[in-house]
């Protein structure tokens, strides 16, 4: 038999720890106070422990807890929305606990428990090489937009992200395809929409409007467009 990799994640609350994977839809598999703290939890053949914190030494906020492969990442992300909704009556997708975005084409997500644990939610069959510095077969607008994904889906870097698509466009966007275009403008539009900033998501979807494209080429590019929108549904959703 191959063997496995149990993590053990800290807590100072194992009760409320244990709560907010019950609503995930895991199942609590032990739970004990005495003679020792000691919690675990399960879903989908996979289980999750839960030690105290220690005492001494300085214990971040948040730190890397650990990876979870699944089969479907896509779905998983939808139902711990719903979940969490029902449990706060909306997404939380700031402080602790939260959930991270997720856009079409994303092979990851990441959720941040009460305690500050970070569980990365990984497509099982997510590509095992990842260029973090855009793809060296790309140019110009096309490798900005590359880069900006990756600080995007990979290091939940909005702010990079943002200002590597401003600066990028700014750059080449007067000779870059416009589809390219197109798609750094959807780009910095949902990003500005997940930092807060409304009026720069507007300026940003305003000119998306103003583009001369094609019915073919909007399609094609359809879910990117709509993903400034998405964003703002399943942020306000109740």
């Amino acid at each position: 038999m191959a063997d496995t990799a149990v993590p053990q994640l800290w807590t100072g609350d194992l009760s409320g720890t244990l709560d907010f994977y019950k609503a995930l839809g895991y199942t609590v598999t032990h739970e004990q106070t005495r003679p020792y703290v000691y919690g675990a939890v399960e879903d989908h053949g996979c289980a999750l422990h839960f030690v105290p914190a220690p005492k001494e030494g300085d214990v971040p906020a948040e730190r890397t807890g650990c990876l979870v492969m699944v089969d479907d990442v896509a779905s998983r992300h939808q139902a711990f929305s719903t979940a969490l909704r029902v449990r706060y009556g909306k997404v939380p997708a700031k402080g602790l606990p939260r959930i991270t975005r997720f856009r079409p084409g994303q092979s990851r997500f990441t959720v941040v428990d009460p305690a500050g644990n970070q569980v990365i939610y990984i497509q099982r069959d997510e590509p095992p090489e990842v260029n973090y510095g855009g793809s060296k077969e790309l140019n110009g607008l096309a490798r900005v937009l590359d880069s900006a994904r990756v600080l995007r889906d990979f290091k939940t870097d909005d702010k990079a992200a943002f200002r590597v698509l401003e600066v990028g466009l700014g750059r080449f966007g007067a000779e870059a395809p416009r589809l390219d275009v197109a798609r750094a403008l959807a780009a910095l539009a949902e990003l500005a929409v997940a930092m807060g900033k409304s009026g720069r998501a507007a300026q940003f979807q305003a000119k998306l409007r103003t583009m001369e494209l094609s019915a073919a080429e909007r399609a094609s590019i359809a879910a990117e467009l709509r993903a400034s929108e998405n964003l703002t549904t399943w942020l306000s959703e109740t």
